[in-house]
């Protein structure tokens, strides 16, 4: 079985799912058994108790496991349901070392972060790929590197190394920023991250530099330089109109590399042309446009509003306008907006109110729900929403 450790650096929310989810493609493609894990740095067991806000959706498995968005990603990507074994926080790999403790199954020794948390890491990722019958297992850490709360993770993954140089493979994903106001692009973060990775004993294999614009050669130089990485081994990543584009940017680049690094035979791709089938159909233009309203509660983050919060709401509206040929416009109103003034509704051709929790904006979905029925304005509940519909 083989690993490929995909960490981040400077700031979190770079897209270290959508990479992770692209080379599982690519390499899916190649005609590999792959499977994607995402480790959680959290104390919690699952991702069921925490704010959208705080964490972005909660994303449920087909056997009822409560995970972190990117999950989602890697089902859509991979086209393969997966499982509770390819979630893993800090409070389950906690609570099986303190189970296994209470159980004397350490025999009476001391428990330490080294080996035995670093052991049920290990184990854990192992499990995943042995569940999938994987060839190429993919590991998404959470967070940023130089986080304190994530360090034991990549103690793990920096001992997997050790054992089994030629089964690992260190990815690093790290963001160059454009400073407006004196027109240059900066290196000097990315290449922070990896000395932070240097520190820890970690040497990346590879780096995805991403940036709003394309990274132009003198700076990927520079990061080769500085960063100790094979000048071939990184790879501009900049924004996309689409995530679902990402996989075409890096076809042929980072898989191939990949597969080198892993000692395993470069196939051709038998998956990919179905992907571009997709991509076409996302790029094509839509000659109508419906214009629709997201009456919801987890927006905002201070001054901020987060459309992560219903990722998968506005992915499977995406992927309905893709599949009729239609444009979409989607509109975040917080229902607290809607309890006050329904008027805020006017202009849509369509309302959609997706799940929630608590007291909190209630009324305001109660009214959404109204004022569809009252204008004949199609409506879609989901979950929760869907139980407004039978207040009204």
């Amino acid at each position: 079985m083989k690993f490929i450790i995909v960490s981040g650096g400077v700031v979190s929310g770079l897209g270290k799912g959508t990479i992770s989810a692209s080379l599982g493609l690519l390499l899916k493609s190649r005609g590999f058994k792959v499977t994607n894990v995402k480790i959680d740095m959290y104390i919690n067991i699952d991702a069921g108790t925490i704010r959208p806000q705080e964490h972005g959706e909660v994303f449920v498995t087909h056997d009822g496991m409560e995970t972190d968005e990117d999950i989602g990603h890697y089902e859509r990507f991979l086209h393969n349901s997966l499982t509770r074994e390819n979630y893993i926080t800090t409070g389950q790999i906690y609570q099986e070392v303190i189970r296994k403790e209470r159980a004397f199954e350490y025999e009476g020794e001391d428990v330490e972060a080294i080996p035995h948390l670093t052991d049920e890491i290990e184990r854990r990722i192992r499990l995943a790929g042995d569940s999938r019958r994987a060839d190429i297992v993919i590991v998404e850490l959470g967070g940023t590197v130089g986080e304190y709360q994530n360090g034991i993770f990549f103690e793990a993954t920096r001992i997997m190394k050790l054992k089994y140089p030629e089964d690992v493979v260190q990815l690093h994903v790290t963001y160059l920023p454009y400073l407006a106001s004196i027109g240059e692009l900066k290196s000097k973060p990315a290449q922070t991250s990896v000395h932070i990775l240097n520190g820890m004993g970690i040497h990346p294999d590879i780096m995805v530099a991403r940036s709003e614009n394309p990274i132009d050669q003198k700076r990927l130089d520079r990061l080769a330089l500085f960063c100790n990485i094979r000048p071939d081994h990184i790879f501009s990543a900049p924004n996309m109109q689409s995530v679902y584009q990402v996989p075409g940017l890096l076809e042929g680049k980072l898989d191939n590399v990949c597969l080198a690094l892993l000692h395993l035979k470069i196939k051709p791709h038998k998956l990919i042309s179905r992907w571009r089938k997709l991509v076409a159909t996302i790029e094509k233009v839509k000659k109508h446009k419906v214009k629709i309203a997201i009456v919801g509660k987890y927006f905002s983050t201070g001054d901020y509003k987060m459309a992560d919060s219903y990722v998968s709401v506005v992915e499977s509206l995406k992927h309905a306008s893709w599949k009729l040929g239609v444009g979409i416009e989607m509109n975040w109103l917080n229902s607290d907006d809607v309890e006050k003034d329904t008027g805020v509704l006017a202009g849509f051709q369509a309302i959609v109110v997706p799940q929630g929790w608590g007291s909190r904006g209630t009324e305001g979905k109660i009214r959404a729900v109204k004022y569809a029925r009252e204008n004949k304005i199609p409506y879609l509940g989901l979950c929760f929403g869907m139980q407004m519909e039978c207040q009204y």
